[in-house]
Parts: structure tokens; C-alpha cells; sequence
């Protein structure tokens, strides 16, 4: 394969992820409107199923992507494929797409992230909730050596600054 014959697989797997791309921010709004309103379970476990099967779509277009400029023998980065765009795209219609493509991924991490926002501060609702019920107080969380949060059994400050 050379970069002129790579307009039309390029152009397939670029529809493709946009596609996908668009049917997972619907999906990722719908999930949010779910999480919102509190109510119906399962109708959230089957947007989570469908989210799941969309992310999937999106790591197999991925690794196309990334089969393509191995056989161009291009490396894979953002480099790569602006000069894959620009060898087999004389008229820019790809990159066009590719550009809302980007868009489109960048709205969905915006969203998901929205909806992980929801997610934990419900978590931390319930949690709290909890602990009233059990009459347990809740533990300060620390960093861990390697940067994870972790409670803090020793309840130990260890620097303090004003």
C-alpha cells in the first residue's frame, strides 16, 4: 500500500469512528439524563452495555488506523497520519472529517467525564450515608507512595504550610 492508495480505507475508518463517535456522545447524554433522574436501573446498565460496545467499535478502528501506517511503515503518531492525510487527501475532504472526528472525541471525553463527576459524588452521598446509618466516621484520604489515594489510618499530617 502507498499513501495514494490509502484514500479509501483511511476514508472508511474515518466514517466509521465518526459514526461511532456520534452514537456514543447520544449515548453518554442519555446516560446522564439516567444518572440524573435516579430511577430506572436497567435502562442505565443498557446504555452502560451500549457504551461499552461503541468503545469497542472505537479501539477496533484504532488498531486498523494503526495496522495502516505499520504497512506504510509510518510510525504511530499524529505526525503520521497528517502525512497519511496529506499524501491521499488532494482535497482536503478527509481532513476535514478527521478534524470533526477530534471534535467529536473531545466532546465525548467532556461528557463521560461529566457523567464520572455524577457518578462520585453520588458515591460519596451514599458513603456518607452510610456512615451516619453505622455510626462510622468516615477516614481522611492520604496519598500512597506511588500517588494512590488511600485512607489514612495514622491520621498523620505530614507537612503542614500557611
Amino acid at each position: 500500500m502507498n499513501l495514494q492508495n490509502c484514500r479509501e480505507p483511511l476514508a472508511r475508518l474515518i466514517n466509521e469512528e465518526g459514526r461511532t463517535l456520534d452514537e456514543l456522545a447520544a449515548l453518554l447524554e442519555r446516560e446522564h439524563s439516567l444518572l440524573s433522574a435516579s430511577g430506572n436501573v436497567e435502562a442505565l446498565e443498557d446504555a452502560c452495555e451500549a457504551r461499552q460496545i461503541c468503545m469497542g467499535t472505537l479501539l477496533r478502528v484504532q488498531d486498523e488506523r494503526r495496522g495502516m501506517l505499520r504497512l506504510l511503515n509510518l510510525p504511530d503518531n499524529v505526525g503520521s497520519l497528517d502525512r497519511l492525510l496529506s499524501g491521499c487527501d488532494a482535497d482536503g475532504k478527509l481532513r476535514l472529517q478527521w478534524v470533526q472526528t477530534l471534535d467529536t472525541a473531545r466532546r465525548c471525553r467532556e461528557l463521560n467525564d461529566r457523567n464520572g463527576a455524577l457518578v462520585n459524588a453520588r458515591m460519596r452521598r451514599v458513603e456518607g450515608l452510610l456512615n451516619v446509618l453505622t455510626g462510622r466516621r468516615a477516614s481522611p484520604t492520604m496519598y500512597g507512595p506511588q500517588g494512590q489515594i488511600a485512607p489514612d489510618r495514622d491520621h498523620r499530617m505530614l507537612t503542614a504550610q500557611a
